[in-house]
């Protein structure tokens, strides 16, 4: 029976054991914060959590134009809502518990042997943790990363933060200074703007998601400026300081913004050093990461990699891939390597923003050769009903054969509506074949069709 040792109980690392058991291996895994890992515990599960919650405060505080009005409730409030902070934390934490026991559940039945404590190779099939020595034909790194911190911005948990110490605040911030405005710092600076805490977000580039879809990204700016957001462009901070009852955040051009707390998200760092890669021969690259190939080997043939220490795509979805087509290769199963260009990705900002296949930086570069409509989401009959203006579909075709390329949905549930134009894009749909499929009326995913019928219309393939 293979033997096989996988350290880190994340996605990447409980995916890749539930595949490994199923095949037959002997498998255990090394965890040192508990099943789940950090995604579950402290990062994905629970930012999600409070964003759930912050949407439908969202959705409550603009529903006047519905014609609803909110004159008391339960708690006598009259004219308005409010945040209980320590009952929503106290749910995002207790959720993310009950889903690292689910996982735990699945291992045990799966009779996956699960080792809490902190592992390092001390041998190319040797892990160690603690005194204990474990033999392994087959090694999956799945290690994760943690908060990069900055050293003129050292976090002290409850002025100075990173997004894993938001949950033990004792009261919602009055005024949260959000430095990074990547993923996380907009999904966050949206979510705690929802919950009522002025919020200023300091962005070293010109706008928002500087990474992401420019179109989309202008969307979500105009958004939260429009609720308020105070949004720095091109302002990147030296450094963070408790000062009393607040902090201060200190621009490189010397410009103070003084808030209540300080968010910092600001990227992340590989958990690669200390664990003995080097010693066993594992190729890092500049940044700490590991190097991987399209089935997850590293440059030792029985170590694999997945997750956020491969520096990959850091997404919840990829790690799980990657440590799956690990053990399917390491097992000899048949295996598909990874393609990037079949992810669906997804920002759980609100709107959400949701994205797959090309891009239109590649579009616009002419690195790819597309056709291209954007469809406004003021324009769907759904999105009137329920009062949603802000959004669009976008979608890329060849211009030959129509086959679909990728898309950009921003829309309440993106993450939802990109499903139908994943499947196009790894299926090789063309437009007129999306644009013959049924959708609901009135549905947001009609607008997914629309799209299409507009592009086989404009253009004959």
């Amino acid at each position: 029976m293979t033997r096989i040792v996988i350290i880190g109980g994340g996605p990447g690392g409980y995916e890749a054991a539930l595949v490994a058991a199923q095949l037959g291996a002997d498998v255990t895994v090394v965890e040192r914060d508990g099943p789940g890992g950090a995604c579950v515990l402290t990062d994905c599960v629970p930012s999600k959590t409070l964003i759930a919650t912050s949407t439908r405060m969202a959705v409550m505080s603009e529903s006047s134009a519905l014609g609803l009005r909110f004159n008391g409730g339960p708690d006598g409030i009259v004219g308005g809502l409010e945040v209980d902070i320590e009952t929503v934390n106290k749910r995002v934490k207790d959720l993310a518990r009950a889903q690292s026991f689910d996982v735990a559940e699945r291992l045990a039945y799966e009779e996956v042997k699960i080792v809490r404590g902190e592992a390092r190779l001390v041998e190319p099939h040797v892990v160690a943790v603690g005194d204990r020595r474990i033999r392994a034909d087959i090694i999956l790194l799945a290690t994760g990363a943690t908060p990069r911190v900055l050293p003129s911005a050292e976090p002290d948990g409850e002025r100075i933060l990173t997004w894993r110490q938001l949950y033990d605040l004792p009261e919602l911030p009055e005024h949260l200074i959000v430095v990074g405005s990547g993923v996380t710092g907009a999904e966050l600076a949206g979510a705690y703007l929802s919950l009522g805490s002025k919020v200023t977000l300091v962005s070293s580039r010109d706008r928002i998601l500087p990474s992401e879809d420019a179109d989309a990204a202008s969307v979500l700016q105009e958004v939260f400026l429009r609720r308020g957001m105070k949004v720095m462009s091109r302002s990147r901070a030296a450094g963070a300081e408790r000062t009393g009852d607040g902090v201060t955040v200190t621009l490189e051009d010397g410009t103070k913004v003084e808030g209540s707390h300080c968010l910092m998200t600001v990227g992340m760092i590989p958990n690669t050093s200390g664990i003995g890669l080097e010693d066993v021969g594992v190729a890092l690259d500049s940044r700490g990461f590991v190097v991987v190939d399209k089935v997850s080997r590293t440059s030792v043939p029985h170590i694999y990699a997945s997750g956020d220490c491969t520096g990959v795509l850091m997404l919840a979805s990829v790690a799980g891939m990657q440590g799956r087509i690990a053990m399917w290769h390491a097992l000899g199963e048949a295996v598909q390597p990874l393609k990037l260009g079949w992810v669906s990705s997804n920002i759980f900002t609100d709107p959400e923003v949701a994205s797959v296949g090309v891009t239109q930086q590649m579009v616009d570069s002419g690195e790819v050769n597309a056709r291209t409509v954007m469809l406004p989401l003021f324009t769907n009959a759904r999105a009137k009903m329920q009062g949603f203006e802000d959004g669009f579909v976008k979608l890329f075709c060849r211009p030959s054969t129509g086959i679909v390329l990728g898309g950009v949905i921003v829309a309440p549930r993106a993450s939802e509506l990109i499903l139908g134009v994943s499947l196009a894009v790894q299926q090789h749909l063309t437009v007129d074949q999306v644009a013959h499929t049924f959708a609901v009326y009135p549905s947001l995913s009609g607008s997914i069709t629309e799209a299409s019928r507009r592009l086989m219309s404009e253009h004959a393939f």
